[in-house]
């Protein structure tokens, strides 16, 4: 049966909490490189720029079906970001509509079905996936999941398996479906009365070898792309307590949302005694559900849904510097409500005489989820703002400092202050080229300092020679040193040869050419330049 009432509300709900995206500009974390200056997706839907789709493993990832939905939006809205913006709110909310679909699908609840669809539309730890537009994989994944998820309960298992397909094309972190497929199974299609566990498994093959190639895949493309963390820098034991400690911190984030920031650091301490109470915490919780499985099943599946939907993020294979992320919780959160809502719902059976207090309280819980929402988002606004709010919520929070600092350089007026957060983000962490870099930046717009700026380049330049941005800000910068021409041309011609499509890095070897009399090889420079941004 369908519920137009119920799509309608999730539907109006979901654009409400988010409405105030519409204004919202992109941010320099990861928006630059995958969106706001990437000179492919700023083409528009082009034949160079669908191959680049389907072929790119830039920024150690590979996620075609997300890259042509940001070419999709260049061609329809430009660079306009507030379009960007709406189209991911668009597709959260259709994945909403899909997950309440199932859910109600699969176990004939409607209510508690939609409760829980509510809290996935409107959760603040969803935020992150949803106003950021570099997240658009996180949103565009969750769709195809749900679509698979939808289908498979329908019976439509190819439709499902194509869908699961796409998922892996957005983002890999789908790979933990064809696990929860088994969950289901258990509860609440409860098919193992008449299927096999070897039947069940052999139907799921597909999806199987799918996620262990798309596992593969992704673990050799963010190691060649130099995202995936040795051990030698993050060791295996801290991975493991780090692990533990944030299986438990994403639940106390779900019931008590507060302190939410884009990038939570590694913790530079020993987290042993936090680990221990953390496993013993799991490990209780995982023998009552499975010792009162048959009581309420839903229980068991709600929380190995979330163990095992979080896993391929938890941080045993480190990528990244965080220590866990809002985004992360995007599904594994369902798991949780699950357990939440049908719980719920089981004692409402019950104990009919708490209807009222239980039908207030589940209110209560829907308005303030929105509500803290809303207040949230704002957060989101602008770089400014986002780091801005991470600074004040986190402790030594380098890549905060440094996106502030960032931030500001481009305020009139504010640029001592923001050299004052780029030089906090590499006191916090003195190996980071990316802040050393922005730090000359910033230091070659005050008079006399161009030397520093130097220094700092140079700092990134030892620290990742194969860095394409600082090589073209020495360059730049050694044009303005009498008798330097020579290096600074050498220094952009490394960033062109590291980034061929570096427009600022042409731009600057143009610069730097025709300072030195070589005009035709300076506007060749140049026209390479406008050939990757016309603008």
């Amino acid at each position: 049966m369908v519920y137009p009432t119920i799509y309608l509300v999730l539907l109006l709900s979901t654009f409400a909490g988010y409405a105030q995206v519409r204004h919202f500009d992109f941010v320099n974390y990861d928006d630059p490189f995958y969106i706001s200056h990437n000179p492919h997706v700023r083409g528009g839907l082009t034949p160079a720029g669908l191959r680049w789709a389907v072929t790119s493993g830039e920024g150690a990832n590979w996620f075609p079906v997300t890259r042509l939905s940001h070419l999709l939006d260049a061609q329809l809205f430009g660079m306009q970001s507030g379009w960007h913006h709406l189209t991911s709110v668009l597709i959260h909310a259709l994945s909403t509509w899909l997950l309440f679909a199932f859910l109600h699908r699969a176990t004939r609840a409607r209510w508690p079905s939609a409760v829980a669809a509510f809290l996935f539309a409107l959760h603040p730890l969803h935020v992150e996936s949803v106003a950021w537009v570099s997240e658009r994989k996180d949103v565009l994944c969750t769709f195809f999941w749900m679509l698979s998820l939808w289908t498979w309960t329908r019976g439509n298992r190819r439709v499902s398996l194509g869908a699961f397909c796409l998922g892996l094309m957005s983002k890999p972190m789908i790979v933990s479906l064809p696990f929860v497929l088994l969950l289901l199974d258990v509860w609440p299609l409860d098919r193992k009365r008449t299927v096999t566990w070897k039947q069940l498994f052999q139907e799921k093959t597909p999806f199987f070898a799918l996620s262990a190639a798309a596992a593969i895949t992704t673990y050799l493309v963010q190691q060649s792309g130099g995202a995936v963390k040795t051990f030698s820098a993050v060791p295996l034991g801290s991975r493991i307590e780090n692990a533990l400690v944030s299986y438990v911190v994403y639940i106390g984030n779900m019931f008590w949302p507060a302190g939410l920031a884009v990038f939570y650091p590694y913790p530079a301490d020993s987290q042993l005694w936090q680990a221990l109470l953390a496993a013993v915490a799991l490990a209780g919780i995982s023998v009552l559900v499975v010792r009162f499985f048959s009581a309420y099943p839903y229980l068991t599946v709600g929380w190995f849904w979330y163990l095992v939907t979080l896993a391929p993020v938890i941080g045993i294979v480190q990528v990244g510097g965080q220590a866990r992320a809002d985004r992360y919780m995007y599904v594994p959160m369902i798991g949780l409500t699950i357990m939440l809502v049908w719980g719920a719902a089981d004692l409402l059976k019950r104990r009919p005489r708490v209807k009222p207090a239980m039908l207030a309280a589940a209110a209560m819980a829907c308005l303030t989820c929105a509500a803290l929402t809303w207040l949230q988002t704002q957060y989101w606004r602008d770089s400014l703002s986002l780091f801005q709010h991470a600074v004040d919520v986190t402790e030594r929070n380098d890549i905060a400092q440094h996106g502030l600092g960032s931030a500001l350089v481009e305020v009139p007026g504010r640029l001592q202050e923001a050299i004052g957060h780029l030089q906090a983000a590499v006191r916090i962490n003195p190996d980071s080229a990316s802040s050393h870099s922005d730090l000359g930046n910033a230091l070659s717009k005050l008079p006399g300092r161009l030397p520093d700026a130097i220094a700092e380049y140079r700092a990134a330049l030892r620290i990742n020679p194969d860095f394409p941005i600082p090589h073209s800000n020495l360059g730049s910068a050694l044009t303005r040193i009498p008798g330097s021409l020579p290096e600074a041309i050498a220094e952009c011609q490394a960033a062109v040869r590291l980034d061929p499509d570096f427009v600022d890095a042409h731009d600057h070897l143009g610069s730097a050419l025709s300072k030195a009399g070589r005009l035709p090889e300076a506007v060749a420079q140049f026209e390479a330049a406008l050939r990757l941004d016309p603008g």
